[in-house]
Parts: structure tokens; C-alpha cells; sequence
């Protein structure tokens, strides 16, 4: 039985959507790492939305915003990707160290041509982490980097004894190493990275990772730059070429509804078709791990390579009157349903993929956080990564659903995906989310090998229209409330869900 096993039966717009969780059937950890997030050298996502420096008007820990970082540290955020993204193939770590007037301005030739002055690098970046407590994840420099500049970049960071880079480290403030367990080895090395072909990036990535030195003991996790969507030839070359050297394999992924060069569309201004293709695309995240996986499978049958899905999300046009090369964009319900379908995928990859990481953490892309000046709102995707934070190094268990079909001019997806863990204190956890932008569900839960119930609670996030989102006038328009559940004399559940929501239910 497989932890989605959807039948469309069920037609009428009252259905009842049936689900069955053995809570007493096993299918592996979901890994904390799913729920990372990425903070590149963009547009406000490090400048303005995470550090503000020490001598800001805004509140901050050593030039970080308070009210951002006490906002995510409720996520219990688990690892966090640096600098790039395609900053980190023209980023050269020598130039963020040291005292701030020293350090080399650069332009951004990425994202929007403006002047990078290098004041967040190494040193912010690891307080930043340690502030969150998450681990850090470095993304290396192979498309415009050397060998010996990544080398000198992982023993500037982790070597404890006498050598230029520690000595350096030390004078620089920071006598003890840093703990870091993640690093990639380039990135989008078949684009941004250097426009490569796959037997070309592998050759360079068997070098590269050979001067990733582990030192006093540690061991990198080293992750290889894999494939941009469906280019399996990519994830073949590699994983006949280098699949024993690396630890990890990315993926990149985003949700678009339109034309990633001719229009991507609207993130608030857009039509039911438009909802609905932006939803059904989330869905294509299955087939890709799916085809990858099997790809590496022929390679790593123990799964012993991660697929390391670190970009994802939804990328829609710019709002009007934005810098185009800062990639800010609104956030409604339905990024919301579309960060819940990735959640209930990765779960049900628990086996290959190891980590994720949502694009991205702050003003950019699909954003947790968005800040104008001293003010800042929490979007729908910021409350979702809330409500499924319990699944965080739980147990995945068996679920099977029946749903309806979400019909559109011909075009179907199942109304209701959930999935199901049961965290180390034996508590159960049951996420779903309903897409239908019109029709509500009635939905009957049996569950199984879960022993006596004392406790069941529920919270949904939902929204009255397609295009509901907060703004710094209603901060809370799109956010969690308390749900009504009843737990039947059978040991069922049976609640309502009404359209467009994501529900997290607790049963102890």
C-alpha cells in the first residue's frame, strides 16, 4: 500500500473524503532537514530582510533583525542554504571577512546589477545560524571559484589547529571552528554555474569534492549540483560518474503557471484556471523525485544518496513597481496549498529525499517573511511551515485516501492529499490540504492501531477568496485558527473542511 494511494470515486460536491491511517505502520523518519529554507545574496532577502547591521535603528543581535529572527526560530528551522543560488558561482568568500571597511564591493551581476558590499559574509552567516539554531548548509563556488578557494574556504571554517586559514579564522574573531555538516559543490552548474555539460560538471565535481577535506574528525555531507526539472540525463551522468563521492544529488524545481520567459503570472492578480494550473504543477514535484529516484536507484539501490530538492517553490512576475532582478513577490492561500502538496510529497519520498529547502526565506520568491522598513507580516507559507513543523523527524505512517476529483475544463487532480506521522512521544499527526477553489469536503478519518484516544485537536488555515493574502494594513487576514473535530463512538474523526485549506490534526 503506498502512503497516497488515491482512488477519484467520489464525484458530488458533498462528498465525504475517506481516510485510513495505521498509526501501528511504519514507513520510515521524515527527515527535519525537508523543512530547510534559502537565504541567497538577492533583491531584501539578506539586506533589509535579515540583517539590518548593528547599528540600525531596528532592534537587532549583531546586525540581525529581532522580530525576523523570533519569527522564524518558531519554525524550528533545521538547516539553512547560503550564499546561492547563482550568487554563489561569482561569490568569493575572501571578500566577506574581516573588518567592513576592508571588505571588497562587488556587483551583483545576478540579481539586479546593484553593489554588494560584502558586510554579511562567513562570520554573519554562521551567527545567523547559531542564532536560529539550525545547521548551516555552504554552497561552494565551482563556476567562477578555484579548487583551492573552496579548500581554504572549509578550513577557514572548521580546521582547530595552526594553519593560515584557522589563524586567519582566529584574528577574524573566532577562535573556535564551526560546526558544518552540509556543503555544495557548485550550483545550476548546467546554467548559472557555468552553462556545463553534465559529463563536464562531473569530472569538475570529482575534484572539487576531493580538496572538501574533513578536519578534527568532521564529515561533510557533500552535495552534488543535480538536475534543473526533468533533465534525467543529467542525474544519469552524474550517478554513473561521481555517485560514490558525493552524499547528496539536488534537484530544482518551481511552480509556475505561466511562462518562465514570456509571463510567469500574477501572484495576487490571476483566474480560476490560473489557480488550478499553479496546483497541478505542485503535483509534478511527484514524478520528478519519482524518475530521479529510479535513475539513482540503478546506482544506490540502499538509497544511501540523498535527493536534495534545495530549491523549490512557487515564481510568479514581480509586483509592480519592484526592482524586476529582486524577485519580490506577494504570497496568498495559495502559495499556502502549494508549500502543503510539496510537504505531503516529501513525506511520501521520506526514503531518498533528504532535505529541502523553500526559495526563499525572506522578500524573495515564495517568502516566509516580508518586511517593508521597520514593519514586517508573516505569509500564508510562513503559517504552514508552522502547522507541519511536527512532522519534523517523526515517524511516517501508512495513510490511504479516497477522494473526489478537482475538475477543470477536463482536467483533473484528487481534491484532498494528506499524509501522517507519529512523533517520538507516540503522538499522532495527520496534514491535509483541500485545493478546490469552490467546494468544501466532509472528511471521515479511521484510524487504526492507535490505541486508546484521550485528546484530538485541530487548526486550518483557510481564506474566503482565491487571492486572499496579509498586507502590513491586515497582517493577519491568512492565519491558523482552531478547527472542530468529532471523534465518533468508533474511534473515527469527522470534520469539515471548507475550500482552499490546510488542516493539522493532533490525536494523543
Amino acid at each position: 500500500m503506498n502512503n497516497q494511494l488515491i482512488k477519484s470515486t467520489l464525484k458530488t460536491k458533498e462528498a465525504t473524503t475517506q481516510l485510513i491511517v495505521n498509526a501501528d505502520l511504519p514507513r520510515g523518519k521524515i527527515s527535519k532537514h525537508i523543512y530547510g529554507h534559502f537565504a541567497e545574496h538577492l533583491g531584501r532577502c539578506i539586506y533589509e530582510g535579515l540583517w539590518v547591521g548593528p547599528e540600525s535603528h531596528i532592534p537587532n543581535t549583531d546586525g540581525i533583525r529581532n522580530d525576523v529572527l523570533a519569527a522564524l526560530k518558531k519554525l524550528s528551522i533545521p538547516v539553512l542554504r547560503w550564499p546561492g543560488g547563482c550568487f554563489a558561482d561569482e561569490y568569493h568568500w575572501k571578500d566577506g571577512i574581516g573588518p567592513n571597511e576592508n571588505r571588497k564591493r562587488m556587483v551583483n551581476t545576478h540579481w539586479g546589477g546593484v553593489v554588494e558590499n560584502n558586510h554579511f559574509g562567513t562570520h554573519e552567516f554562521m551567527r545567523l545560524c547559531e542564532l536560529l539554531e539550525c545547521e548551516p548548509y555552504i554552497c561552494g563556488n565551482v563556476g567562477s571559484g578555484t579548487v583551492q578557494e573552496m579548500s581554504e574556504w572549509v578550513e577557514y571554517m572548521t580546521f582547530n589547529g595552526e594553519s593560515p586559514m584557522a589563524n586567519w579564522r582566529q584574528e577574524n574573531g573566532r577562535t573556535e571552528p564551526w560546526s558544518l555538516t552540509y556543503f555544495g559543490v557548485g550550483n545550476e552548474n548546467w546554467g548559472c554555474g557555468g552553462n556545463m555539460r553534465p559529463e563536464y560538471y562531473a569530472d569538475l565535481y570529482r575534484r572539487y569534492q576531493t580538496y572538501v577535506r574533513n578536519y578534527d574528525g568532521n564529515q561533510l555531507y557533500k552535495i552534488a549540483g543535480g538536475a534543473n526539472i526533468d533533465d534525467y540525463k543529467w542525474t544519469e551522468v552524474l550517478m554513473r560518474e561521481a555517485g560514490t563521492m558525493m552524499d547528496g544529488l539536488s534537484l530544482h524545481y518551481y511552480t509556475i503557471p505561466g511562462d518562465f520567459w514570456l509571463g510567469k503570472g500574477s501572484a495576487l492578480d490571476f483566474t480560476e484556471d490560473e489557480w488550478f494550473i499553479t496546483l497541478k504543477r505542485a503535483y509534478y514535484m511527484d514524478e520528478l523525485i519519482t524518475k530521479h529516484g529510479q535513475i539513482m536507484d540503478q546506482y544506490d539501490p540502499e538509497k544511501r544518496v540523498g535527493l536534495i530538492v534545495d530549491e523549490w517553490g512557487t515564481w510568479f512576475d514581480v509586483e509592480p513597481g519592484t526592482n524586476p532582478g529582486f524577485l519580490y513577490q506577494q504570497n496568498s492561500i495559495r502559495d499556502a496549498l502549494v508549500a502543503a502538496i510539496h510537504f505531503n510529497i516529501f513525506h511520501k519520498h521520506n526514503d531518498r529525499v533528504h532535505m529541502a529547502n523553500i526559495a526563499q526565506m525572506v522578500n524573495v520568491l515564495q517568502a516566509m517573511i516580508l518586511t517593508e522598513g521597520d514593519q514586517f507580516i508573516l505569509t500564508p507559507t510562513y503559517h504552514v511551515f508552522e502547522m507541519y513543523r511536527v512532522h519534523q523527524d517523526a515517524e511516517r505512517v501508512e495513510l490511504a485516501a479516497i477522494t473526489r476529483d478537482y475538475v477543470t475544463k477536463q482536467e483533473a487532480i484528487p481534491a484532498i492529499n494528506a499524509t501522517a506521522s507519529r512523533d517520538a512521544e507516540g503522538v499522532l499527526h495527520i496534514s491535509l490540504c483541500q485545493l478546490d477553489h469552490e467546494n468544501g469536503d466532509k472528511v471521515e478519518i479511521d484510524l487504526r492501531g492507535i490505541g486508546t484516544i484521550s485528546e484530538v485537536s485541530a487548526r486550518i488555515l483557510t481564506a474566503d477568496h482565491l487571492n486572499a493574502h496579509n498586507t502590513f494594513e491586515q497582517p493577519d487576514l491568512v492565519s491558523p485558527r482552531d478547527h472542530e473535530v468529532q471523534l465518533t463512538e468508533e474511534g473515527k474523526l469527522i470534520f469539515d473542511v471548507p475550500a482552499m485549506s490546510v488542516i493539522t490534526l493532533t490525536v494523543r
